[in-house]
């Protein structure tokens, strides 16, 4: 009989989140949280078949796309339909600022899923980015028409 060990951490995020505890989350967010880059639901599948793991891979796409819709992870569209998916763990912000009213937004890092892009496409490792957005708030483009 073959013991085994489970990661706290990941019973914490499940419970955390309101997600039912299931071996095959617990498998699947174990396997997320082993890999820095981003990983395809056919990969999970595969290292659930290596590690004797008993989940299809119909269970896999329904269980990332809950983990997505609590925001555990994010998706990244790696072209020709084939998507990633990676743990999200305190990525940075941006902030979109108003050249008007200069009020500010933060927003997510939209740079992870291009540089997932270029890993792929070009082998190239990008060590770093610089991301500038000018404009303008809705409300002082509504302010401007008037």
């Amino acid at each position: 009989m073959e013991i085994q060990v489970i990661n706290v951490d990941v019973i914490t995020i499940l419970r955390d989140n309101g997600l039912k505890i299931t071996k095959g989350r617990i498998s699947i967010l174990e396997i997320l949280s082993d890999n820095s880059e981003g990983i395809s639901a056919d990969c999970i599948y595969e290292r659930c078949i290596k590690h004797g793991k008993d989940l299809n891979l119909s269970t896999i796409y329904r269980t990332l796309e809950a983990f997505e819709g609590k925001g555990l992870v994010s998706k990244f569209d790696i072209g020709d339909g084939k998507y990633n998916y990676i743990i999200k763990e305190g990525s940075h912000k941006h902030v979109l600022q108003c050249s008007q009213c200069l009020k500010e937004v933060e927003i997510d890092c939209p740079m992870a899923q291009i540089e997932l892009m270029i890993r792929n496409k070009t082998g190239f490792q990008p060590m770093e980015h610089e991301l500038k957005i000018k404009g303008i708030c809705e409300q002082c483009k509504d302010d401007i028409k008037e």
